[in-house]
């Protein structure tokens, strides 16, 4: 991604509102204000830029908080950029470089299999630490993706505890269906939970337990514990099934747009597109939109998705819904502007963001807000306001 001074340099171009991203912080630390928070920044901040955004919420972090990254490349890319914060590798480490670079950096560490307890306690016996690490213990409580089992967690615990190379011992988990509040699978993980700590040992006193990330901050408070681990909810997405954001009072932070480079009149019958598989019932006034699949907008994205047009010779006046037609192309997508009489070339085109909820855009092709930021390609360009 790049940044650039303003959007008349770009065909096609993402505002990231980082006000926004503070406000939703501030929410999501609301929650539960005395717990700690883990601010999830990986996958580049969920699309939206992982310096920028860590640069923006440094800030508000306490001393117990730190930043989420999925890898040490990651990680290490905030270090370079200058981001002192602690930092948690969800994935952990994988071999002894990685470790190494882990410990270097004092990141903080997950395990979730025996293979990375092995490589941490024979990294211990080699070398004495100057600095004690924090050290995640994960359990698979029942989404069993990642994570300890029972006596997998048993053994971590009994190895980790008071080890003069450990400054501090968190459990985690991942729920599988947190977002569903008739399921009763959040509750059966958080039972499992409390039998593998009550079995391995591990008193109610001595638990500093992270569960929540952003479903479960939102709609199970039972599973607040000492840490939550915010991220679709910092960036203006819902984790909650049939919800989006502006039900929950989540901001948007990132506003997909382009423009009109083209507008033209097309007859009853003919089709419009790759496949001809739109076909013009009556004569409709089309546009064309500087952006397509090469840039992250998806080319399965329906006919009659909207997007929203701002017409530039109705100053002032609230942006016009506009449905798609045809298929997405690499480069152009093409809308209805049968209701929009006033749309010109030239014109400023919302894709998602700023009063088109990503949540709405993101269920007219059968999928969630995060894979429609995360997929935003290069060839955006991001202004940061």
């Amino acid at each position: 991604m790049k940044a650039i001074p303003n959007a008349n340099d770009s065909r096609a171009w993402a505002t990231i509102d980082l006000g926004a991203l503070l406000a939703n912080f501030a929410k999501a630390r609301a929650y539960k204000p005395e717990a700690a928070i883990v601010a999830v920044v990986k996958a580049n901040a969920y699309g939206h830029g992982a310096i920028a955004v860590a640069q923006t919420l440094r800030g508000q972090l306490r001393d117990d908080d730190c930043f989420g990254v999925a890898s040490i490349d990651e990680a290490l890319e905030l270090r370079q950029a200058g981001i002192s914060t602690p930092i948690l590798l969800l994935e952990g480490v994988f071999n002894a470089v990685h470790l190494r670079q882990a410990v270097e950096n004092n990141f903080a560490l997950v395990v979730h299999s025996p293979f990375q307890l092995a490589l941490l306690e024979a990294f211990f016996e080699a070398r004495s630490l100057s600095t004690p690490l924090t050290i995640w213990l994960k359990i698979d409580t029942g989404m069993h993706r990642l994570g300890l089992s029972a006596s997998e967690f048993k053994q971590a615990w009994q190895a980790l505890n008071w080890h003069v190379h450990v400054h501090k011992l968190v459990v985690m988990s991942h729920f599988a269906c947190a977002d569903d509040k008739k399921s009763d699978m959040t509750e059966r993980q958080l039972a499992q939970l409390n039998k593998i700590l009550e079995d391995a040992g591990v008193a109610a006193d001595k638990r500093e337990i992270s569960f929540a990330a952003s479903s479960a901050i939102q709609q199970w408070p039972e599973s607040h514990f000492q840490w939550l681990r915010p991220g679709i909810m910092l960036y203006g997405g819902t984790a909650i099934a049939g919800e989006n954001a502006i039900e929950r009072d989540i901001a948007p932070v990132m506003t997909l747009r382009a423009r009109l480079i083209a507008i033209k009149a097309v007859a009853a019958g003919e089709s419009i597109g790759y496949g001809a598989s739109y076909v013009c019932e009556s004569e409709q006034r089309i546009g064309v939109i500087s952006i397509g699949y090469g840039d992250g907008y998806p080319r399965r994205m329906p006919a009659g998705t909207p997007v929203l047009i701002k017409c530039s010779a109705k100053k002032g006046a609230e942006p016009q819904r506009a449905p798609l037609c045809g298929r997405v192309s690499m480069d152009m997508t093409i809308v209805d502007l049968s209701d929009c009489p006033d749309a010109r070339v030239g014109d400023e085109v919302i894709l998602w963001g700023e009063g088109l909820p990503a949540d709405e855009i993101a269920q007219r092709c059968n999928t969630i807000a995060y894979e429609l930021f995360c997929q935003v390609t290069r060839r955006i360009h991001y202004i940061y306001v």
